[in-house]
């Protein structure tokens, strides 16, 4: 997402609430346990169990001229684990400013970097057993006349709580959409009432193409480090991108 406003201390990054992009939701649910139903915002008002789902990046390939200019930092480079050149963003990005600014010091991001470091590939979730997309066995079913086969697929979900914060992350195992194996996806989740005058979206639909602002500060730049940290574990790549970006940052 964006930055919207920036002062020391300080960055605003500007949420979308009508429209679902491939980025963030808007969603609903009574438990944290629940999964997720996307909310119409425009036609269906706001309440405390609506939430902002979003698929936050923590970088973008250089060549790919339209996503870089989501980026406020276009001139920092490293070579990704895909071997392409890339640059910091959303994730990255704002830690690099609260880096600059002296809230995240560079022993905050060392610890990043050795925790990861000193993991081994058969640490990362997408080679953890315990994580496999598990099938049923097939059994017949009929259904409207047609004869059916019926299996039960079964994802796996991960959910992180941020010490006090009504905010969490959530790590999803889904199939490689072009490849052959499982990818965990991580999203970070939370109500909103956490955006800037939330509780004033309650109760009311959405204007169009209206936008709320989620702040980040000195109080909760520590979610962000967490979810560096967590990124690095998805596999071999990620694990390889986040110690690339620490190194960015700290130079």
């Amino acid at each position: 997402m964006f930055i919207k406003e920036m002062k020391k201390g300080e960055i605003k990054v500007a949420i979308p609430l009508t429209k679902g992009t491939e980025k963030t939701r808007i969603k609903r649910r009574s438990v944290l346990n629940e999964y997720g139903i996307p909310v119409s915002t425009k036609s269906e008002p706001f309440t405390q169990s609506c939430y902002v789902e979003w698929q936050i990046g923590y970088d973008v390939i250089k060549a790919d001229t339209e996503k870089l200019q989501r980026t406020t930092l276009k001139d920092f480079s490293f070579i990704g684990a895909n071997g392409k050149e890339k640059t910091l963003y959303e994730l990255s990005e704002y830690i690099k400013y609260f880096y600059d600014w002296g809230i995240v010091s560079k022993g905050d991001l060392n610890n990043v970097k050795s925790y990861l470091s000193n993991l081994s590939e058969k640490d990362s979730l997408d080679t953890n057993t315990d994580l496999l997309i598990t099938r049923s066995h097939p059994i017949s079913k009929t259904i409207n006349g047609f004869d059916f086969m019926w299996v039960k697929v079964e994802y796996p979900l991960l959910v992180y709580k941020f010490g006090n914060f009504e905010i969490v992350a959530e790590i999803k195992i889904t199939e490689k959409q072009y490849a052959i194996g499982t990818q965990p996806m991580l999203y970070l989740c939370f109500p909103i009432t956490e955006l800037e005058n939330g509780a004033g979206l309650l109760g009311r639909t959405a204007q169009t193409k209206e936008t709320a602002n989620f702040i980040i500060n000195r109080d909760n730049i520590g979610v962000f480090l967490e979810m560096l940290k967590l990124f690095g574990t998805l596999s071999k790549s990620h694990n390889k991108d986040v110690i690339s970006i620490i190194d960015v940052i700290c130079k």
